[in-house]
């Protein structure tokens, strides 16, 4: 996965952010096909989860402030991303769910979906607000 300006919010804090975001879903891609071990690929999916939650409250902090008419439907679908990679990294702990194709066409069709449709639906709001 690459990062493109089609992908720009056009706000560099969370330009930065979903460019790492998309910077750990290719490790974890590359940790996959190198067939490394369960710890390090856990460890890497720990800290998708965990950056994710830190990215999504950056951007429902600034939908709050700015009164985004959105959030409500924005923070659902928030929601649902965590509750699945949740889901995803326990069934990997407990050995119930491999990394797979599938697993990571998820992780980046998801992200680029929500990117370039939910997240763009903030920008103007967001620049008139000055960010």
């Amino acid at each position: 996965m690459k990062w493109s300006d089609d992908l720009s919010v056009q706000v560099s804090e969370i330009d930065g952010q979903h460019k790492n975001l998309i910077d750990l879903i290719n490790t974890l891609h590359d940790a996959m096909l190198a067939k490394q071990g369960k710890q390090a690929l856990s460890g890497i999916i720990d800290e998708l989860a965990a950056y994710s939650v830190y990215h999504f409250k950056t951007e429902e902090k600034y939908m709050q402030n700015f009164k985004f008419t959105g959030y409500p439907a924005h923070k659902k679908e928030h929601e649902g991303f965590i509750t699945k990679v949740d889901k995803f990294q326990n069934d990997f702990d407990e050995g119930k769910l491999g990394l797979s194709i599938e697993v990571m066409t998820f992780l980046r069709d998801w992200v680029v979906k929500h990117i370039k449709e939910t997240d763009k639906m903030y920008v103007a709001l967001f620049k008139e607000n000055g960010l």
